[in-house]
């Protein structure tokens, strides 16, 4: 009995590492409490062989008693009955004692364990003070008594002797001794660990790798590897002792899955036995020693094993606390176990492994409840749900397999084998005896009756799906659903198996599963026909006759039963409507003619093109298309006509799916997000000029978009219960046909569209009617719509060419779009004529008539009649909504100058306005806009057209004098693209007979080509005296190159010339400073300024500038003023004045002013100017004529350039102290008279001394150059 009491009971967390206590009993027994509780308090540092990361433990021990027979024997590698310590205690403090007992016991304490090799020993000396005072005469110190140990037994190893003092006594001596003597032991016993581990390592490595040699057994190495994790449980190090197990898992699974590829290994063939036994997993227990002994003795089967490995993989894992990676390896472990019994071809009863795997799975289940409360497990339901569905499964199978599940109940047959496989199970385990809700009970359960198993069932399989609907799994928990509908299918309740059902197929729709919907939709189908659903089943019957996963044979019945509901004839049942989604696919529509718009009345036909999804021909009664009309206004509510009409594509392509189910997907998701929105655009424009106002966007669908989604099924989905039911108005606006037979693939019908009133059409829905059954689609999209428009008669002009150029002939194109009027013989266009854009009369003119497709369909002449007022177009009989197009040439003449013509009245009674001429902002040209009045016979108002013409030339005038001799210049610029000769150049005066112009210019023709310029230039003569205003006219005949001359066209310019007469000449002189014949700059001079008057006064400037002095003489007041802008010369002293000068011939003036050069050499003259000095009390020289600013603002603002405007205001400006009293800073003192300055016109003075030179030599300077020769 003794050997049995000895052998260690090997259960997790109980055992400790051994360590045997030798020599004086009593003395250990009195330190066995303090020691066994101290010597784990303070974690040691473990470190590891190979590298391993080093691990804090903390050491615990069993103190047993020294025997012999703890001592292991050779070849015995149980690391649990292995001590790893040997401590032989003493408290011997006498001479005597020791060398008559102690020693000698000592000395066969060491040769029992040297017998044995072990080298793990330490002897503790223990010092109390009651045994020193006991005989102190033959206690020796306790030194000597160490010395005598260590030298008799520890002579290399002098740590293996300790000393502990006192232990018993709550002393700083005895704490130290304590603490010195525990990390001792400690160290001690973790050596062993280390070198007693690593040996078993390396012997458990060695005996792997000899797993290829013949004899070599798995189980015999699993006891090796299992006694290293029990070691390392046994030191609380779960994570160690558990990648043992995992390597053991690993290496058994790559041994079958060798097997399975043909390598199999002979101890293979204990696992191959049949299995007798599916009690399932045991998980109760820290080691089910049942089961090991099996596998020790190598009698366990496949089951056995994997039950036993993962029993302990799972104990391991909840001291881990990972109960959730249990659940994950369970079910990993029930999947693998099932394929590795088909890879090893192990012989199972029917039904045996369903019992194991369900009784496994609630054990796992059960396990992880025992060890998490219900908040854990309701929040890691993730984790749980998998084992619950698994188990649903399995116990499906057995009921179906025990006939559990059929109507009629188990037969005889059911029964025997419901016996067999609870005989398999055995007998239940003592753990589960007391519990009602073990697995083992339930199964028992389960097996016994129909109503039991519904009720175990149905209870599993609504916690599953509530699982996975609570982890929002849906498709899992609509699978366990489709599950439950066949058990319900199978029990004959086919109205709740529908629900599941549907729900299933929901799913696979909108995922796109193609087998599985077409699986689940027979099904769904079958449970319609037991219902009695018609309309339910009809609608499944036409997806399934359409669906090209099922055989010809399968659709073709399907079909039928449609065809023979439909071929009832009952007069008083209403039509079932179904969606046309699963009969027929819309695939194209195209309008014929292709612009899908049309005038009111044409003709309009639709192609529709169908994709007939049946396996056989079917004949359709009728085919309609419902039509929504909108009433299209025109411009009362702001409707864009004519080209801005919005376009409608002629050809409409439809979303085709690859496949039934992307039909049904995407035809269930256009549902679910509702109709399309159907838009269109609404412009506000003004009923005056027809300008916009504004848009915006209008949806005409707001009775489908706005309605409630929730409340409401449509036929776009045709998984529905019940599709309402549509019936088709025949009294609206339809597109029909009649008896079409419609063959399986590609179809086309020609539907023939209503054109009547105007406006949008929009179709909306289409139906196929097939006897008592109606095929709806109830929306078309992409939105298909046709237009019927009546359109106002439309005129328009556009240049053949751009730009239309003012002086030359230029056509242009009239285009008139008839609409809805019909141009009958005699109707005629009147158009007014102008003055300043005559019509050009033209020997042929024909018209071209277009139909609405733009094809020329006829020509006709025109004939025009031109009256003083009115040219009259007589047009060609057109039908309505064609085009009528023919070409006039007109000419705008260009404006000759600032002369206002008379105003005249257009035919319609208003005025005519003159066209005035502007910049346009694109071209340098200058822009006429001519407009023109033309009476259609179709309205009673008068339509404005309006052309815009370019002026190619910009001409500029001057007058230039010498001396008194005029000289007039004319500039005229080709601003156009285009290249011209000019002829006759003629320049003319209007009022003066007398006045002579002689021409300077030598070529009788010019070329002006484009961007360039031709200048002329006349000198003006005269007899008497020369007018002090000139009218003149410029004149000139232009055409393109290389044209007749009879292709010239007359350009005229008029231009008036004010104060021509030369009336001051001013001379200058510089003097060099006294003594020097030249100039020196830095060196003053002298500049005299001679002002001589050289016509006597005529009468206006008498009234204008005269003022007389005492003496009687008439004089008027200049002011000069002395500049050099370039900074050659300096001004010193006054550089201007004002001087008094005689209104008489001759009359001269002299100044003097002292100038400095700056500069050597030649420099030009400063600048001297003259004006006038108009005291506060004199009037404006030039009045302001209102008529001439409005005349001028056409062309002489325009050709003064705004480098010339500068220079006019420039020479105004101030620049000494006198000259400011008429600045702009004196501006607003407008309360006080102030004199003002006037500049001359030009011509009325001339400076000789305006280009003249002088020579300036350097200063005189001495510079001393000292040259070195050599």
């Amino acid at each position: 009995m003794e050997p049995q009491e000895e052998k260690p009971i090997i259960y997790t967390m109980e055992n400790k590492p051994i360590v045997t206590c030798a020599g004086d009993q009593g003395l250990f027994t009195h330190l066995y409490t303090p020691l066994a509780q101290q010597l784990p308090r303070e974690p040691m540092e473990w470190r590891r062989t190979y590298g391993r990361a080093p691990k804090m433990i903390h050491l615990e021990a069993n103190f047993v008693q020294f025997k012999e027979e703890l001592l292991p024997k050779e070849g015995n590698k149980a690391l649990l009955t292995f001590p790893f310590l040997h401590i032989y205690w003493t408290d011997c403090c006498d001479t005597e004692t020791y060398k008559g007992s102690v020693k000698e016991d000592m000395t066969r304490w060491q040769n029992s364990l040297r017998l044995h090799g072990s080298v793990d020993w330490v002897i503790v000396v223990v010092e109390t003070n009651d045994a020193k005072k006991k005989n102190k005469t033959n206690i020796l110190p306790r030194s000597s008594i160490v010395d005598k140990i260590r030298n008799d037994f520890c002579n290399k190893q002098n740590d293996r002797c300790v000393v502990l003092s006192d232990p018993l006594k709550d002393s700083s001596r005895s704490q130290e001794s304590w603490s010195s003597f525990l990390l001792k032991l400690r160290t001690l016993l973790l050596m062993s660990f280390t070198k007693n581990l690593g040996r078993f390592e390396d012997d458990m490595r060695t005996l792997r790798e000899k797993r290829t040699q013949p004899g070599w057994s798995f189980c015999d190495y699993f006891m090796v590897q299992e006694e290293l994790a029990f070691v390392f449980e046994m030191l609380q190090q779960f994570e160690d002792a558990l990648v043992q197990y995992d390597e053991l898992d690993a290496l058994f699974t790559q041994y079958v899955l060798n097997f399975g590829a043909g390598d199999g290994a002979n101890w293979l063939g204990s696992f191959c036995a049949p299995v007798r036994n599916w009690s399932g997993l045991l998980l109760r227990r820290p080691i089910d020693m049942e089961k090991r002994d099996g596998i020790q003795r190598g009698e366990a089967s496949l089951l056995d094993l994997r039950s036993y490995l993962f029993s302990r993989q799972c104990t391991l894992l909840i001291f881990l606390q990972r109960p959730w990676e249990v659940t994950q390896r369970a079910l990993e472990l029930l999947h693998n176990c099932i394929q590795e019994l088909r890879l090893l071809e192990v012989s199972v009863l029917e039904g045996a492994l369903d019992c194991w795997v369900f009784l496994s799975c609630l054990e796992v289940l059960h396990r992880i409840e025992g060890c998490c409360d219900q908040a854990q497990l309701a929040a890691n339901c993730s984790h749980t749900v998998g084992l619950w569905a698994y188990a649903t499964d399995k116990l499906k199978s057995l009921g179906e397999l025990c006939g559990l599940v059929s109507e009629k109940g188990p037969t005889s047959e059911d029964l025997n084998r419901t016996v067999d496989l609870l005989a398999g199970l055995g007998d239940e385990r003592p753990e589960t005896t007391l519990s009602l809700q073990s697995p083992y009970k339930k199964l028992k359960k389960a097996l016994s009756s129909t109503e039991a198993f519904e009720r175990h069932y149905l209870e599993l399989s609504h916690a599953a799906m509530e699982m996975y609907k609570a982890i929002s799994r849906l498709r899992s928990a609509r699978l366990v659903g489709k599950s439950l509908a066949e058990f319900y299918m199978r029990k004959g309740d086919p109205e709740r198996a529908e629900g599941f059902l549907q729900d299933a197929l929901r799913s696979y729709v909108s995922e796109g599963w193609s087998l599985p919907v077409t699986h689940t939709r027979k099904q769904i189908a079958e449970c319609q026909k037991l219902l009695g659903r018609t309309e339910d089943y009809l609608q499944t019957s036409a997806l399934l006759a359409g669906d090209e996963n099922l055989t010809s044979e399968e659709r073709k019945h399907f079909c039928q039963e449609i065809l023979t509901f439909a071929s009832k004839s009952t007069d008083n049942s209403p039509k079932v409507a179904l969606s046309m989604t699963a009969f027929a696919q819309l695939t194209r529509l195209q309008f014929r003619p292709a612009t899908a718009s049309v005038h009111s009345g044409a003709a309009l036909e639709v192609e529709l093109s169908l994709r007939c999804l049946m396996p056989v021909a079917v004949r359709v009664q009728q085919l309609a298309a419902s039509i929504h009309f909108s009433l299209e206004q025109g411009g009362t509510h702001g409707r864009s006509k004519g080209t801005q009409r919005q376009t409608n594509p002629g050809t409409v392509h439809f979303p085709q799916g690859r496949s039934a189910v992307c039909l049904l997907s995407a035809s269930s998701s256009a549902a679910a997000a509702g109709p399309s929105l159907e838009l269109d655009e609404i412009q506000d424009c003004s009923p005056s000029d027809n300008s916009l106002n504004s848009t915006g966007m209008v949806c005409k669908n707001t009775h489908l978009v706005m309605r409630r989604h929730d409340s409401s099924s449509s036929l776009d989905t045709p998984n529905c219960l019940s599709p309402p039911a549509l019936s088709m108005d025949d009294g609206g606006q339809m597109l029909k046909v009649q008896d079409v037979t419609l063959e399986p693939g590609s179809n086309s019908v020609v539907f023939t569209a209503p054109s009547g009133d105007p406006g949008t059409y929009t179709l909306r829905q289409l139906c196929a009617t097939v006897g008592q059954v109606q095929f709806v689609q109830p929306h078309i999209y992409p939105v298909v719509q046709y237009e019927v428009y009546s359109q106002e008669p439309q005129l328009t002009v556009e240049p053949l060419s751009e730009p239309l150029l003012a002086g030359l002939p230029q056509r242009v194109k009239f285009t008139l779009l008839t609409g809805h009027y019909r141009l009958k013989k005699g109707d005629a266009l009147q158009l007014s004529n102008t003055d300043t854009m005559p019509i050009l009369p033209s020997a042929t003119c024909t018209a071209s008539i277009l139909n609405p497709a733009a094809e020329r369909v006829g020509e006709s002449p025109l004939s025009i009649q031109s009256s003083e007022k009115v040219t009259s177009i007589s047009l060609p009989s057109t039908p309505p909504y064609h085009t009528l197009e023919f070409q006039l040439e007109v000419l705008c003449l260009i404006p000759p100058g600032p002369d206002r013509p008379a105003n005249e009245r257009l035919t319609n009674g208003e005025v005519r306005h003159r066209p005035r001429s502007y910049s346009h902002p694109d071209t340098p040209m200058i822009a006429i806009d001519q407009r023109m009045s033309i009476d259609c016979p179709w309205s009673i108002y008068s339509t404005l057209l309006a052309l815009t013409f370019y002026i190619p030339f910009k001409t500029k005038h001057s007058l230039l004098s010498t001396g008194n001799r005029k000289y007039i210049q004319v500039c005229v610029q080709n601003v156009s693209d285009v290249n011209f000769q000019l002829a006759e150049l003629k320049l003319s005066e209007k009022q003066h007979a007398s006045l002579e112009l002689q021409s300077l210019n030598t070529k009788v023709q010019q070329l002006v080509c484009s961007k360039q310029s031709v200048f002329c230039l006349w000198e003006v003569r005269w007899k008497t005296d020369l007018p002090s205003c000139l009218q003149c006219i410029f004149s000139a005949n232009f055409s393109p190159p290389d044209q007749d001359v009879s292709a010239f066209k007359p350009f005229h310019y008029q231009f008036q010339l004010e104060r021509v007469t030369t009336l001051y000449s001013v001379r200058a002189e510089i003097l060099p400073a006294t003594g020097e014949q030249h100039c020196r700059s830095g060196a003053l001079c002298g500049l005299e300024v001679f002002v001589t008057r050289l016509t006597a006064p005529m009468d206006g400037e008498l009234v204008e500038e005269g003022r007389t002095e005492a003496d009687g003489l008439r004089t008027t007041k200049l002011m000069y003023e002395v500049a050099d802008s370039s900074s050659n010369w300096a001004v010193c002293g006054k550089s201007s004045g004002v001087v008094s000068m005689p209104m008489s011939a001759s009359a001269t003036h002299r100044v003097q002013i002292e100038v400095m050069p700056l500069f050597a050499g030649h420099l030009p003259f400063p600048k001297i100017k003259v004006f006038k000095y108009l005291p506060h009390t004199a009037a404006p020289a030039i009045q302001p004529d209102p008529d001439s600013c409005v005349e001028n603002d056409t062309l002489s603002l325009l050709d003064k350039t705004l480098d010339e405007v500068q220079g006019d205001t420039a020479s105004i400006r101030s620049r000494g102290s006198v000259h400011s009293l008429g600045s702009g800073e004196q501006q607003p003192q407008r309360g006080l008279p102030m004199p003002r300055l006037e500049p001359f016109s030009p011509g009325q003075v001339f400076n000789h001394s305006h280009a003249r030179q002088v020579l300036v030599l350097p200063a005189t300077d001495d510079h001393i150059m000292e040259v070195n020769t050599t």
